[in-house]
């Protein structure tokens, strides 16, 4: 009986643990989905805190409680920041699996929760709470340069990210550092985004280079960028203005699989290779080389294809397409598995101390080797945690707004069928800018 709880309890991924919470949210069920959350056993534990005020700030922002959002999301970012391994948890991981330390936010993530607290802020109306967030923004790009100065990963710097930055202080009128993140963005987004994740560079991001170049007086910027567009700028008169987000569907869950490894013996190494999958991993090895093939249990991402393909906004006799400007899911499929090598290596000695213990504890007695065989396999599990409720991807557009009422028809095109207009209205005011933010969770 207790073999067979624990395996059950180890069998369970992140996403059926928290399974009540998502579909809650997923009906737009808010008061079920904090109850779920609150009653979530997973997201008590003082290992999974961090996602727990992840998705206490997104159901917040999702109620509109901008303010309970903030709080919830500012507690993640402590926690994150703070980045302390828990000694003890350290070493029962060593004997268990990666669920047991404390969740790390991917880096991805956690720019996400700086997009979340700028769009509470600007929603409030507060845009130096909103240019907090970018700075904030900035240092995380700038440490995620640093931490990986070889190129060891696809996702190294984020496009929508500087984008983000430019927008607000576009909105807040620092047209230098507008356009400075204006062209950090497009340089990302016609190198790594274009060929590692298929985001191409928006037109609307050029359009906003060209005016920030002009409104800044760079001349030769703007001609040089006009003559690489292939676009002429017209000064235009100043107006209200709404940035208009879509966020589509619903990022991937972490699942599972295994992977079979057959052992080769050195001097003073061992290779674990996979001949069906062309992978070998050397090791450093002093000890017996009785280990012949061991099973490892690692994280994979599971796509969660939304059911609208694009999207655009009418208004006024004019369309503006939604293009898109972040493909989460990419990032974090491209983000895992350029982990697969470090994730196998820490994998390969924790199967091997594992194994050791079951070795010694078969010696003394058969049943307890076998009992603890047992209790390795049930514990030997991948860490199947992400944040969940992330969308799929993130799509914008830049509007004119005239003043007073404006009606802005939203058409999402869907995979089948046919969809209704959803008719939203915004209040056009001088020369200000509006940010909005519209998700589809289907």
């Amino acid at each position: 009986m207790l073999s067979c709880s624990m395996a059950m309890a180890g069998c369970a991924t992140w996403h059926q643990r928290s399974a009540g919470f998502h579909a809650a949210l997923d009906a737009g069920n808010f008061e079920q989905a904090d109850k779920a959350l609150e009653k979530s056993k997973g997201h008590a534990r003082k290992k999974n805190k961090i996602l727990y005020y992840m998705n206490r700030g997104f159901l917040e922002f999702a109620r509109g409680n901008t303010d309970a959002s903030n709080r919830a999301l500012e507690q993640a970012e402590i926690l994150a920041d703070a980045g302390k391994r828990d000694v003890m948890a350290s070493a029962l991981s060593l004997v268990s699996n990666p669920g047991a330390l404390p969740y790390r936010p991917e880096d991805f993530e956690l720019i996400m929760i700086n997009f979340y607290k700028a769009m509470n802020y600007l929603a409030d109306g507060d845009m130096e709470g909103a240019l907090v967030e970018t700075r904030k923004i900035n240092i995380k790009l700038n440490q995620l340069n640093d931490k990986y100065p070889a190129h060891k990963n696809h996702y190294r710097d984020d496009a929508f990210a500087h984008l983000l930055v430019g927008l607000i202080n576009d909105a807040a009128g620092d047209d230098n550092n507008a356009f400075i993140a204006y062209r950090n963005a497009l340089e990302l987004y016609q190198s790594d985004y274009a060929t590692m994740f298929g985001v191409a560079p928006p037109l609307q991001l050029k359009k906003d280079l060209l005016r920030s170049a002009y409104r800044n007086g760079f001349t030769s910027e703007l001609h040089a960028y006009e003559h690489e567009f292939g676009m002429k700028y017209a000064p235009e008169q100043p107006a209200a203005e709404l940035v208009f987000f879509w966020l589509n569907g619903l990022g991937p869950v972490k699942t599972r699989w295994r992977l079979d490894l057959v052992a080769s013996y050195g001097k003073a190494s061992a290779l674990f290779y996979n001949d069906e999958l062309g992978l070998s991993f050397p090791v450093p090895w002093s000890g017996s080389d009785g280990l012949s093939a061991l099973s490892l249990s690692l994280p994979r991402y599971e796509e969660r294809k939304p059911a609208y393909t694009n999207a655009e906004l009418e208004t006024n006799n004019n369309t503006f397409p939604l293009e898109m400007v972040e493909n989460i899911n990419n990032i974090a499929i491209k983000t895992l598995r350029d982990r697969l090598t470090r994730e196998l290596l820490a994998a390969i000695p924790r199967l091997a101390v594992k194994k050791g213990i079951e070795w010694v504890a078969n010696e003394k007695s058969p049943w307890l080797g076998t009992l603890v065989s047992i209790v390795n396999s049930a514990t030997e599990q991948a860490d199947t945690r992400n944040w969940q409720t992330l969308p799929y991807a993130i799509h914008y557009a830049r509007v004119p707004l005239r003043d007073g009422d404006n009606e802005i028809v939203l058409h999402c095109t869907p995979a089948r069928g046919q969809a209704n207009p959803t008719r939203l209205h915004f209040t056009g005011n001088g020369r200000s800018t509006r940010f909005f933010l519209f998700q589809t969770m289907k």
